[in-house]
């Protein structure tokens, strides 16, 4: 029998370390040798990456066991950090190293065998990283993107692809790294064709982002030298997202020439045809570099994603077919990191009650095998919600796509009449997506009575360029009005207490809370998570390259807009605020400084308006340690309760200033 408490004050299984620990999250996935590869977040192990690989039939095994920490800081947000590349010696693990971000080299192979670098050691730490490694024709050489400090700025970084002999002769020899091209300010990994007579890359240039303009390049390779390159698709309004050769004169590549992300067949004679027109996304934003949206399955048939929905694209017979991928007895929603073996794909997979799992997936039998467990502190699916897919209207008549997770606990009811609070859960981004599958963050507040509904308000990638590019210029203007129409939507049709609701996120979330609380009064209260908080301070030096002209498009060119940069800062308009705020911030944030958060704290300072800032040392731009993720999560937690009237058990009492 359900017991009577306010919503909020419902005692719920799901732990805050529960949550920490469903962050162990699989990433990077890859085949190699009838074998499935990938990379592993662990949160018990400081954030540590770790690498498995599996065999059919077989347990994962641990490829590379502590201290080893596959992952680098390319663009600080990463790219693919490892490959198995055929060299003289044999098949050989190349990966880049997190503490020093060189790269190395070990066989898979021999158990006993130590990695060793086959980089230099740069002059400052962290001097040089590299990403997307792959192999020369040769098999001597390890191509990548090399990043490299020049100064002492955020912004001061040079790219280029170069070469690191296999043999090592590199590690003490900065002289024997070879440059291959730097064609554009940035750089995706190079790939040499099956018969290496070509390789192709893409770039591109400030202000654009990756997912405004890029570049295919194509260029001839004589004896490991790169000739002058040709561009052969993309351009200033299209970008190129992912590209692989189909044969030695064939490329496939994602691009959206016509708005939507489709698949291109790219001859070198000039030959470019869409594989099957459609106004679907197949592809996706370049946060990181490397993600995979399709691979070849030979012939004429890749695997794609339909916004996360695995399908098999027959160019020759013009057709895109959904696969059945269901797991744990709910549809899938597979990641970009898709890996193909013949007929066999790997591959991740979440859904609304199943925890992101890399899995095996024969198209040809249809066998569907999970690769890994769900985590050991996996919840009771009675206490998770499930998404309900939904469209609201926006302020304009737009459609504002959106998933509302309700309170959802067997044990409890409500008072009668009383209505729950809701927390509008804003993604990054801003040019990023939330999908209908469960995040345990959300089940940790759903579980105890509050409702949660993650918005893909205007910006958001999955709908095509146009929805995209929405939020061009009006960054802190169409992302705020379109989450405070789905909230107050709620609101009017019953599902949520009108004066109990609050807006989260992180980075750029964290910015849309910011924003929303100095703008708007739909709001009691917000939780920004590393956030932007002063437009002009982080166009001005406070942020990574990579993002350091991103606010040309989402607000506007300096100096021509100076005032609005300053105008929709919400550092500038602590006087608007709508209710108490929590900053949560990593001390090492290179993307979203610690200085951001300090000057709102500093802003704040006497105004009686109820705070909280806590500081974790170690974190950089997102939280990967377990300990970070349960001490945030309770003082969010805690944090509601005080502003929105409830008490929840079990949790430390958050210390608010005034």
């Amino acid at each position: 029998m359900s017991s009577i408490a306010p919503y909020g004050a419902w005692q719920s299984p799901i732990t805050a370390e529960d949550v920490a620990a469903s962050s162990r999250t699989p990433q990077w996935v890859g085949t190699h040798g009838g074998q499935v590869w990938w990379a592993e977040a662990r949160p018990a192990e400081g954030g540590r990456i770790a690498l498995l690989r599996a065999a059919p039939g077989e347990a994962p095994h641990e490829v590379l066991s502590a201290p080893w920490n596959a992952r680098n800081r390319v663009h600080e947000y990463g790219g693919r950090p490892w490959a198995v590349v055929p060299t003289p010696a044999g098949d050989r693990l190349v990966f880049t190293h997190w503490d020093d971000q060189r790269v190395y080299l070990v066989d898979p192979a021999d158990p006993g065998a130590l990695p060793r670098p086959i980089s230099p050691e740069p002059e400052r730490l962290h001097g040089h990283r590299y990403a997307e490694p792959t192999a020369s024709p040769d098999g001597a050489e390890v191509w990548c993107v090399r990043e490299t400090v020049t100064g002492d700025l955020r912004t001061d970084v040079r790219r280029d692809l170069v070469a690191l002999p296999v043999d090592g002769g590199a590690a003490d020899d900065p002289a024997a790294v070879r440059v291959l091209a730097a064609s554009h300010h940035f750089l995706s990994g190079p790939k040499p064709s099956p018969d290496g007579r070509h390789v192709a890359w893409f770039g591109w240039d400030h202000p654009a982002m990756p997912w405004d303009g890029t570049e295919l390049c194509v260029a001839e390779l004589t004896d490991g030298e790169f000739g002058p390159h040709r561009v052969v698709a993309g351009g200033p309004t299209e970008a190129v997202c992912q590209f692989e050769w189909d044969d030695a004169e064939t490329l496939c590549a994602l691009t959206d020439p016509d708005g939507w992300w489709n698949l291109y067949r790219i001859g070198l004679d000039g030959e470019v045809r869409n594989l099957h027109p459609c106004e679907e996304e197949l592809g996706g934003p370049l946060w990181q570099m490397g993600p995979r949206w399709f691979a070849r399955l030979g012939g004429d048939r890749y695997a794609v994603l339909r916004a996360g929905r695995l399908a098999v694209l027959d160019a020759g017979a013009g057709r895109l077919s959904d696969v059945d991928s269901t797991v744990a007895g709910a549809a899938g929603v597979w990641g970009a990191t898709l890996a193909a073996d013949g007929e066999v794909l790997a591959g991740v997979v979440s859904g609304p009650r199943q925890h992101p799992t890399v899995v095996r997936l024969d198209l040809g039998t249809g066998e569907l095998a999970a690769l890994g467990d769900q985590p050991a502190s996996s919840p009771d699916p009675r206490y998770l919600p499930e998404p309900q897919p939904r469209v609201f209207p926006g302020p304009n008549g737009e459609e504002i796509p959106a998933y509302v997770y309700p309170p959802t606990n067997p044990d409890y009811e409500a008072p009668d009449g009383e209505r729950p609070p809701y927390l509008v859960h804003v993604h990054g981004g801003p040019t990023g997506r939330v999908f209908g599958v469960l995040q345990l963050d959300i089940a940790y507040f759903t579980s105890r009575g509050i409702g949660v509904v993650a918005v893909n308000y205007g910006g958001s990638t999955g709908y095509g360029r146009a929805f995209r590019e929405r939020l061009r210029e009006n960054w802190g203007v169409v992302d705020v009005a379109d989450c405070a129409a789905v909230a107050e939507a709620l609101a009017a049709e019953g599902a949520a207490d009108p004066e109990r609701l609050a807006v989260r996120g992180g980075s750029a979330g964290g910015w849309t809370t910011a924003a929303s609380l100095t703008s708007v009064r739909t709001y009691r209260c917000g939780t920004a998570m590393f956030p932007i908080l002063d437009l002009t301070g982080w166009s001005e030096g406070e942020t990574h390259d990579f993002e350091s002209r991103y606010l040309d498009g989402l607000v506007g060119p300096l100096p021509e807009t100076a005032d609005r940069y300053r105008n929709r800062s919400p550092v500038n308009r602590v006087d608007h605020l709508a209710g108490p705020i929590l900053l949560l911030q990593g001390l090492e944030d290179e993307i979203c400084p610690p200085e951001q958060s300090l000057r709102l704290v500093d802003a704040l300072a006497g105004r009686g308006i109820p705070h909280a800032y806590l500081a974790f040392p170690g974190e950089q731009h997102g939280f990967r340690r377990a300990e970070t993720i349960v001490t945030a999560l309770r003082a969010e937690l805690s944090f509601y309760g005080q502003v929105l009237g409830f008490d929840p058990p079990g949790v430390p009492r958050l210390e608010l200033r005034h």
